[in-house]
C-alpha cells in the first residue's frame, strides 16, 4: 500500500467529516473534492515528495477545490459564495477544528447510517465515506458489479441531500435509537466478512477487520455504550478463530476440528476485556453483548464436547428475547442438540421449517441434516443435505457439505 493510499485510509473518516461539516453538510461535495485533492496527491506527491503533514496539504488542496465549486454555484447559493468569500484569504477557516474532529466522524457516522437510506445502501455508503474503501473494493467484498456500488453510494447522496439530513450528531434522546442503526451496519459488514455469503473464499478479514475498526472508532466516541463494546468483544471473540477457520487451500475447517492452539489469545483477551465493559454498566446485556458472551463460552472452551452447551442455550433464549429471529432460533437449536441430544432441536427445527422461517436460506436444511444423520435416519438426511448444497453460495460452505454427503 503506498503512503497515498495509507493515509486516506487511516483519515478519510476526519477527512471527509471536517469538509462536510465545512461545505454545510454537503457530503457529495465534500466527498467529489476529497477524491480530487487524493487524485492530487497521487500526481504530485512520488514527483513533488511527501508533504510533512500529509492530511493537512490533502485538507488544503480539496478544501481549494471546493471554493472554486462555490463560486461556480455562486449565482445559485448565496451560502456557498458567502463561504468562498470567507476563504479568500487563503486561511483554513472552520475547516479543520482539532475539537471538533470527534463530532465530525460521529456525525459521518451517523449521515451514513441514517433510516432514510435502503440497508444495503447505508452498508456501502458507510465503507466509502467512514471507512475510505473505494467502489471496487466494496464491490469485491459483497460480490456485486462496481457500477451497482457506485450507483447505491450516489443514490445515498442524493437522498441524504434531498431528505435534508444535517450533518450532525443526533440530540441525546434520538442518540441511542439511532445508534441501533449505526452498529447493524457495522454487525452486517462484520458478518459478511466473516462468514461470506457467495463466493470461492470463506473469510474476507480485510472486511471483518475494517467493521472491528470502525466499531472500534465509534467505541472512542461515544464511551458510555454498552452495546457498543458488546460488538466490538462479539468481533474480536468471532475473529480470534479466524487463523484456524480455513485451511491451506482456503476450505473451510468446522469448529470441532479446529486447532484451538491456532486461535489468537491477544484477540480473545480483547474481546473478554471488551464483554466486561459492556456488562459493567449494570442494564444487562444487548443482543451484541448477549452473542459476545455466547463467543466467549465458546473461547474459554478447551473444546467442543467440554463446551458450557447449557450456559449458551440460556443465552440463546436471552436473545431470543430482546433481538428474536429464525436464526437465533436455529443456533438454539443447535446448542440445544449438543446439550441435550439431537431429538428435542430436530422438533425445534421442523417448527421452523413449518412456519416457512427461512426460505431459501442453506442453513435450515443444512441444520436438520445433521440432526438427522445423528438420529440415524440417513435417506432423509442426504435429501436435507443435497438441499443445502444447492441453496448455499459459498463454495467453501458447499464443499463441507459435499463431503458429508460423500461420507454417509
Amino acid at each position: 500500500m503506498s503512503s497515498i493510499e495509507a493515509v486516506w485510509r487511516i483519515e478519510s473518516a476526519r477527512i471527509v467529516g471536517a469538509l462536510t461539516r465545512y461545505t454545510g453538510g454537503d457530503l457529495e461535495l465534500a466527498e467529489d473534492v476529497a477524491q480530487e485533492a487524493v487524485a492530487e496527491a497521487l500526481e504530485k506527491w512520488p514527483r513533488d515528495g511527501e508533504p510533512d503533514n500529509p492530511v493537512g496539504w490533502l485538507l488544503a488542496t480539496a478544501r481549494r477545490r471546493a471554493i472554486d465549486a462555490f463560486r461556480r454555484r455562486a449565482a445559485r447559493d448565496q451560502k456557498y459564495a458567502l463561504l468562498a468569500e470567507e476563504d479568500t484569504d487563503g486561511g483554513d477557516g472552520h475547516l479543520w477544528d482539532p475539537d471538533r474532529i470527534d463530532d465530525d466522524v460521529l456525525s459521518l457516522m451517523f449521515v451514513a447510517c441514517h433510516p432514510v437510506l435502503a440497508p444495503e445502501a447505508r452498508v456501502a455508503l458507510t465503507l466509502r465515506t467512514v471507512g475510505g474503501l473505494s467502489s471496487e473494493e466494496i464491490a469485491r467484498a459483497f460480490l456485486v458489479p462496481a457500477p451497482t456500488v457506485q450507483a447505491r453510494i450516489t443514490r445515498a447522496k442524493k437522498t441524504i441531500a434531498a431528505a435534508r439530513v444535517p450533518f450532525e450528531v443526533p440530540p441525546a434522546d434520538e442518540r441511542k435509537q439511532r445508534l441501533g442503526g449505526v452498529l447493524s451496519v457495522l454487525y452486517v459488514i462484520f458478518t459478511e466478512g466473516s462468514t461470506a455469503t457467495a463466493g470461492d473464499t470463506l473469510v474476507r478479514q480485510d472486511l471483518a477487520y475494517e467493521a472491528l475498526r470502525l466499531a472500534r472508532t465509534l467505541a472512542a466516541l461515544l464511551p458510555g455504550e454498552p452495546e457498543v463494546f458488546g460488538l466490538i468483544a462479539l468481533c474480536e471473540l468471532t475473529a480470534a478463530r479466524f487463523p484456524a477457520r480455513t485451511g491451506p487451500d482456503g476450505e473451510a475447517i468446522l469448529l470441532e476440528q479446529q486447532d484451538r492452539r491456532r486461535w489468537d489469545r491477544s484477540a480473545i483477551r480483547r474481546g473478554l476485556a471488551a464483554l466486561g465493559q459492556a456488562s459493567a454498566a449494570g442494564r444487562g446485556l444487548g443482543p451484541y453483548g448477549l452473542q459476545a458472551a455466547i463467543a466467549a463460552c465458546h473461547a474459554n472452551a478447551p473444546s467442543v464436547a467440554e463446551t458450557d452447551w447449557e450456559r449458551i442455550v440460556l443465552l440463546y433464549e436471552a436473545l431470543g428475547r430482546v433481538a428474536p429471529s429464525p436464526v437465533v432460533e436455529l443456533n438454539r437449536a443447535v446448542a440445544v442438540a449438543m446439550a441435550s441430544g439431537p431429538a428435542p432441536a430436530l422438533a425445534m427445527v421442523d417448527e421452523l421449517v413449518a412456519k416457512d422461517r427461512l426460505p431459501g436460506s442453506h442453513l435450515l436444511p443444512a441444520v436438520r441434516g445433521e440432526l438427522l444423520l445423528r438420529l440415524g435416519r440417513r435417506r432423509e438426511a442426504h435429501a436435507e443435505l443435497e438441499l443445502a448444497a444447492r441453496l448455499c453460495g459459498n463454495t467453501q460452505e458447499r464443499k463441507v457439505l459435499l463431503r458429508k454427503l460423500e461420507d454417509q
